[in-house]
């Protein structure tokens, strides 16, 4: 495979504006792969919460503009530069935003109608893609490629939140606000860590139905009214042991922060849209509350990824049923309108290529 013939260009979207739909066309790829960078074959992508939030300038003004988009993926390596030790031609992959094993490359430039195309570390929105080195988990040849994706960022992301930023213990009472790719897959984590009660909220009757599916034992309906003291009614008086926000939602911060225990602990996923402040009380955190961001659960892809495989192979975990929507790249903007309204219910997927 380190011989054939190497594509030149590759079908992408691209964020060309703030606030307005990807552009999909055909982009020109870098001539040559750098110092641990990797040229792999994208096969499905999933579109995360994060995405969305770069193309709303959730964080501001974009200094990158044009660029390239996607931080979940699974692929094929066709082909990998100077440097690269623990990847060869042929080799399946994971694609993930989080660091892994290998070295990190100097980010890619493509081309597009005689301009430059900026790119990240890894993306997924492209049929093809120049990635470093340590964006990419290797995985068995046999893995079903559309649930490899998922662990770019929903599976590990997830996994990691309950297991070392919230370090939930059997029997703790969890709350997970916001029932999307990544909170699904908190909720699926947190019922394996026997958590009790497990309360999602949603503003999506479907996205409610799919968390029961994944493990929770209660869901709100974020809509309907006095959440807190629906909640209440289920953990009682006491407070909730945890409270997981994938919203950036600062009503929902506070309100987690509100309703969690004494010493109980509060887990922000969701990033606030930039100019958004959180207003709380500070003393309870000098005895013993805490209220801490997550960076992708601190997951370790070189050692998660394969860890969860193992659950996923003896049947602890679901993850065919998170994926609710497969479409095709030119049908991106609709999924990530689908996204918006709650009409898609979990991860949806876009498929680029097959396998060979």
């Amino acid at each position: 495979m380190q011989t054939r013939s190497l594509p030149r260009t590759t079908k992408a979207a691209i964020l060309t504006e703030l606030r307005t739909p990807l552009v999909v066309e055909s982009i020109w790829l870098p001539e040559e792969l750098d110092v641990g960078q990797v040229l792999v074959q994208v096969h499905f992508s999933g579109i995360c919460g994060s995405q969305l939030g770069e193309i709303n300038g959730a964080k501001g003004t974009d200094p990158y503009l044009p660029h390239l988009l996607g931080h979940e993926g699974s692929a094929t390596v066709l082909r990998v530069g100077p440097g690269v030790s623990h990847l060869a031609p042929g080799d399946r992959v994971v694609l993930h935003w989080r660091k892994g094993k290998g070295i990190e490359s100097r980010t890619p430039t493509y081309g597009w109608n005689g301009r430059e195309i900026n790119a990240g570390w890894v993306t997924t929105f492209n049929e093809y893609a120049v990635v470093s080195e340590n964006r990419c988990t290797p995985i068995p040849q046999d893995l079903d490629l559309e649930v490899a994706a998922l662990f770019g960022c929903a599976v590990t992301t997830g996994f990691g939140v309950v297991e070392n930023n919230a370090e939930v213990r059997a029997g703790e009472s969890v709350v997970v606000y916001g029932s999307g790719g990544v909170g699904l897959n908190v909720v699926q984590a947190a019922a394996l860590h026997s958590a009790h009660p497990i309360i999602g909220v949603d503003l999506h009757r479907n996205r409610l139905d799919l968390a029961v599916r994944m493990g929770a034992t209660h869901v709100i309906n974020g809509g309907s009214g006095d959440v807190e003291g629906q909640i209440s009614e289920i953990v009682g008086s006491v407070g909730v042991d945890v409270f997981i926000d994938n919203t950036g939602v600062a009503a929902v911060v506070e309100l987690g922060y509100r309703i969690t225990k004494p010493k109980g602990r509060v887990v922000l996923v969701g990033v606030p849209d930039h100019g958004q402040e959180v207003s709380i009380p500070s003393l309870p955190l000098h005895f013993g509350k805490t209220l801490t961001g997550s960076h992708g659960g601190e997951s370790s892809p070189d050692r998660d990824i394969p860890r969860i495989l193992g659950l996923y192979g003896a049947d602890k975990i679901r993850l065919s049923d998170l994926v609710t929507e497969t479409v095709s790249l030119d049908g991106i903007n609709e999924a990530i309108d689908g996204i918006r309204s709650g009409a898609i219910s979990g991860r949806c997927m876009v498929f680029l290529s097959e396998a060979q």
